[in-house]
Parts: C-alpha cells; structure tokens; sequence
C-alpha cells in the first residue's frame, strides 16, 4: 500500500529558561509588544492555515505558566507536549515521539523546528523554505549569508586572524526535514548538536541552505526586546497605512 501524501507538522522547543535575556523567567513567556513572545510566534503558523498537520509545543513537564500566558493554547489543530527536556536536541528528539504517539505523525511526514524566540519570522519566508525543501532529499533550513568581517579570537581576547566570510551563513530556523530522519539523526548525535542541521550533517548529509530574513532574529539578549517591539510596531504601523 502506498504511503500517503506527505504531511507538514511544526514542532516549537518552548522549555528554555532564557538565562541571557535577563527576564524573571522564561524568555519566551515576557510580554512584547502586549502579548507574551511566543504568541508572536505562534501567528506566523496560525497565518499558514491548513497548509500545515498541527502546531505543537514543547514544554517542560512541570511548567505551570503555560496556561495562563496562552489561555487558548491548544486550539484545533494544536497539540501542547509536556516533553521538553535539559537541552534543546532532548526538547526536540522527545517532542517527535510526543509528536508521532499523539498527533499521528509518520516518519515521512516533514517537520519544521522553530525556536519559539524566533518571534519576527513571516509567514512568506514559511513559505519559501516549503517551497525550497518539500520535494528535496535532505530537506533544509532558513539562514543567512554571513554579513559581516568574521574574526578567529585567541584566549586572551584578542584578533587570531580574519576568516573568510564567502562560504559562510548564518543558521537560523524553521528547519525542516523529515520526522523519522530527524529522530534517527538526534538519536545518533547525542544531546551536543544546537541545531537539527547539524545532527542532520552528522549522517553526512547536507541540508539546502534557504536565504531567510535579518529580522528572523532570535531575542535572546536584553536589548533584543526593544529591537523586536520596534519591528513589530513598524510592521503595524505599515499595515495601517
């Protein structure tokens, strides 16, 4: 019997604590912009409609926020998964098994991985990595051409020499490859990658670079909450007009 048609599944790791954002707790529960970051996040998919299987989220067991700073979080189509673990890799390696056990998911079906800080990406920019990856071997992932001089440091903080920038991108997310790839490649890996490409690489494989957007930035430091409101403000202001 054939299989059926591919289905598109997001998985969005949310059990971090944010430890360099300088918030009270999780980084991705702070208010921007009136409404909790990852709400933010959340809208790019919602926007996607019935192009995608499910949205789901991945929290730790014990979290006790979730409820109240997304009150109607699971909606239809939406799966909240209380597998997060002490790393973003675990986060995501038992999200899929949450993910198949509860959603269905088939190990052909594609994932897209997105940090849940990643609260400026558009849903064209989805769009354009679908589009990219849907009939690719690998799959692949949002990045960007490195933009900027690219120095090696020596211990004590000074210039090593000048690397070469002409190869270089910068990774961000969704990533998106299939469900049973992407387990067996995380189960190979171990908890060290910080990306799903690298643990995709790590089977010698080589995911499809997609050239994404400088303002898919992920807020992870003080100052990137009034970056991201800024963005967010201009983006309403321009939809107004």
């Amino acid at each position: 019997m054939p299989l059926p048609p591919p289905r598109l599944f997001v998985l969005i790791p949310c059990a971090g604590t944010g430890s360099r954002s300088g918030a009270a707790g999780p980084k991705q529960y702070e208010p921007l912009a009136g409404r909790p970051l990852v709400a933010h996040t959340l809208d790019v998919f919602r926007a996607l409609g019935d192009r995608l299987a499910a949205i789901a989220l991945v929290v730790a067991p014990q979290d006790e926020r979730i409820a109240q700073v997304l009150p109607g979080f699971p909606g239809p189509g939406e799966w909240l998964l209380r597998a997060g673990g002490a790393t973003r890799a675990q986060s995501v390696a038992q999200g899929l098994g949450a993910l198949r056990e509860q959603a269905g998911a088939l190990p052909h079906d594609w994932v897209l991985v997105h940090d849940a800080a990643r609260c400026l990406l558009q849903p064209t920019q989805v769009d354009a990595l679908i589009g990219a990856c849907e009939h690719d071997a690998v799959g692949g992932l949002l990045a960007l051409p490195l933009p900027d001089t690219l120095k090696a440091a020596t211990a004590d903080g000074r210039v090593a020499g000048t690397v070469t920038r002409a190869d270089k991108w910068l990774a961000q997310t969704p990533q998106m490859f299939r469900i049973g790839l992407l387990q067996e490649a995380l189960a190979r890996m171990g908890d060290a990658v910080t990306d799903e490409s690298s643990a995709i690489e790590g089977l010698g494989l080589t995911p499809r670079l997609v050239p994404g957007s400088a303002q898919n930035f992920k807020v992870t430091f003080p100052d990137d909450f009034a970056l991201a409101a800024a963005v967010l403000q201009a983006r309403r202001a321009g939809a107004d007009q």
